[in-house]
């Protein structure tokens, strides 16, 4: 039996495929990191029950927004706002609505085409409000990626919050009387 082998120009194709299919499971691993920097500096905006003040919360909001294009928009909701470009996330991310917060990103689904990328993450964030009360909050956020100069970035991200529940009661809804 004949072997046969490949050509050198059937080897480079194969090489070529190898490359653009490992480039997108680098850029799915830098996403996933960028979602996790991002839920630690948010998370990193309260110590002791409260927010933090000052010079450190300051920083901890312009390091959020350096996560962020230029141009982008964050989408927080009804509850939250919307907020367009770096400026605006930055004011935004300088008045916590809470006093406690620590996001859990997970299921993503990441897709990427060239420089551009959209995700949805399912996140789960116990929470303390702002009165004091902790509550168990679910979610879904879908965003948008742009790479720029050799970095993932979030050019959108939108929250759509499923339950904000009390933690002792759950989130089983009540039954309506009838």
């Amino acid at each position: 039996m004949g072997e046969t082998r490949a050509t050198t120009k059937e080897l480079e194709e194969r090489v070529l495929q190898l490359e653009g299919r490992l480039r997108v499971l680098e850029d799915i691993e830098a996403i996933r990191r960028l979602k996790a920097r991002y839920a630690e500096l948010v998370d990193a905006r309260y110590a002791d029950g409260a927010p933090k003040q000052g010079a450190e919360l300051e920083r901890l909001a312009g390091k959020i927004a350096a996560l962020f294009t230029e141009d982008a928009i964050w989408n927080g909701g009804e509850a939250l706002g919307v907020c367009r470009g770096r400026e605006q996330i930055t004011q935004r991310f300088l008045k916590p609505t809470l006093r406690f917060s620590w996001h859990y990103f997970v299921k993503p689904q990441i897709e990427v085409t060239g420089d551009r990328a959209r995700a949805r993450w399912d996140i789960l964030a116990p929470c303390t409000t702002s009165d004091n009360r902790p509550h168990w909050m679910a979610g879904v956020e879908d965003d948008e990626y742009a790479r720029v100069d050799g970095a993932w970035l979030h050019s959108s991200m939108e929250l759509r919050v499923i339950f904000m529940a009390p933690y002792d009661r759950g989130w089983v809804k009540k039954r309506s009387s009838r």
